[in-house]
């Protein structure tokens, strides 16, 4: 696993040292490379930064699928469980994280595999094991069930985990994503939508796209950001945020694994297998957000994922937004992610 990046160095506060109890895990599980390196003191580093921004949330980190991972927790109640796009980390939800909470939730923001706070390891960055971290953090959170939510890469493994582990999905919330088939489909046909993944296509070269990525202060990061939203951008600070997440070394590699297997896999039997098997229908209910200006996931993509749905599905176009309706438009998104789980508690 390269190391290609310049270390980002953190100054971990007394509220933001992970709790120790049941089901955390405080060091690195062995096997994996050594975890988040946000923790650490790098040589050379421009500044200090910490991953584990401090709010009225708790940072802890959990053991699942052999791995450790890190989540940050607000409130109490049925468990909401929020996962991250790319070149994003749980900072994306803080704004979900308090409204969740404050209308009775127990809402908890993932690290994904190799992001953030979460360790990463050699290998598993296929959407079958990514799928199970999900899953195998919401049991490590000592629930049976959850509310799913994801966003882009995130809402393609919430697909998948409805898909792998039902039982453990109450209801399910897909943000700026496409079923995996109906993704698989128009990369293989549709040449706007080609196009407007002309960036995963640059990530299949190797070693080149994390140079890429972090160089400048990860300023091609900042242009993504940019480029993908409509008229609401997001604020200097979470770009400023996520400029300093793709630095932390190993995580521009990490991150870029699953776009990797997403078009390597194509005509493998891998990926053939994992495409027959998304045609079992998704049985929990489900909200399909998508951002009409939307330039990498292109609406048309994502419409069309109610035929995999064999229970309650609404499609919500949001006029005016791009690729990120979370923080474009966190007012009108959460309420329309409230209603829903507040719809299918039981």
């Amino acid at each position: 696993m390269p190391l290609d990046q310049t270390p980002v160095t953190a100054q971990p506060s007394a509220d933001s040292v992970p709790d120790v109890g049941p089901g955390t895990v405080p060091g690195t599980v062995p096997g994996t490379v050594p975890g988040p390196a946000a923790e650490r003191h790098g040589e050379g580093a421009a500044e200090a930064w910490n991953i584990r921004q401090s709010g009225p949330w708790r940072h802890r980190d959990l053991a699942a699928n052999g791995a450790r991972f890190h989540i940050t927790e607000l409130g109490s109640g049925p468990l909401v469980l929020l996962v991250h796009g790319w070149p994003e980390y749980w900072w994306a939800w803080r704004h979900q994280l308090t409204a969740l909470a404050a209308a009775g939730y127990r809402a908890v923001a993932l690290d994904l595999r190799g992001i953030g706070g979460s360790d990463r390891t050699p290998r598993g960055y296929d959407p079958g094991n990514l799928a199970l971290d999900i899953t195998g953090v919401i049991r490590s959170l000592g629930e049976r069930r959850a509310h799913l939510v994801g966003h882009a890469s995130g809402g393609t493994l919430a697909w998948v985990a409805a898909v792998m582990r039902p039982s453990v999905i109450q209801s399910l919330t897909v943000v700026s994503a496409a079923h995996p088939r109906d993704l698989r489909r128009a990369l293989l046909t549709d040449r706007k939508q080609m196009a407007a993944f002309d960036h995963v296509l640059g990530f299949q070269r190797p070693w080149i796209p994390e140079r890429r990525l972090v160089a400048d202060d990860a300023a091609l990061v900042g242009r993504y950001l940019d480029e993908w939203t409509g008229p609401n951008k997001l604020d200097e600070a979470a770009v400023h945020a996520y400029r300093q997440a793709i630095q932390i070394p190993s995580t521009a590699h990490c991150s870029i694994e699953p776009y990797r297997w997403l078009l390597r896999s194509m005509a493998r039997p891998d990926g053939i297998q994992f495409a027959r098997r998304m045609k079992k229908p998704i049985t929990a209910p489900t909200l399909h957000v998508q951002g009409a200006s939307d330039p990498v996931l292109l609406p048309h993509t994502a419409l069309g994922g109610g035929e995999y749905v064999a229970a309650p599905y609404r499609w919500r176009l949001l006029p005016g937004v791009g690729h990120f309706p979370h923080e474009e438009a966190p007012e009108e998104f959460t309420a329309e992610l409230l209603d829903w789980v507040g719809r299918h508690k039981e």
